[in-house]
């Protein structure tokens, strides 16, 4: 009888020692500070390896970071489409304590808008001052 209390004595110790522990969770303060400045970056002003980098990844949907020493370069690529006539809106771009948040949209083509068929691959760079903090893609 005594072995089992302290066996059940010993199991909550236990359990409450790895529920404290266990529930560690990351800071997810996501209060926006302020929206942040940006330019949309055109093929021919983007740094030659963020060119080759989006070369290689744009047949699929990805999403990336650049930096150099100025600048912080976000990049949102929607993958292969079957025609012309896509665009991209940056919804959202803003500061947090903790990160940088980013909401694009693609907006396809409206069936009156006449557009190169063939295959595309929209994507958009955003350029802003350079900041060492992690990118949230929502």
């Amino acid at each position: 009888m005594r072995r089992l209390r302290i066996l059940i004595l010993l199991l909550m110790m236990l359990i409450t020692v790895l529920g404290i522990s266990g529930c560690k969770t990351e800071d997810t303060d996501i209060k926006k500070l302020k929206d942040l400045e940006f330019t949309v970056v055109e093929d021919a002003d983007l740094p030659g390896e963020l060119k080759e980098i989006i070369d290689e990844k744009k047949e699929k949907p990805f999403k990336l970071t650049y930096s150099n020493k100025d600048y912080l370069y976000i990049v949102v690529g929607y993958g292969q489409q079957n025609s012309g006539g896509y665009s991209i809106a940056v919804d959202e771009l803003y500061l947090t304590s903790n990160a940088i948040y980013i909401d694009t949209n693609l907006i396809g083509p409206s069936q009156e808008d006449l557009v190169a068929q063939g295959v595309t691959y929209p994507y958009v760079v955003v350029k802003i001052e350079f900041m060492d903090k992690r990118v949230v893609f929502e």
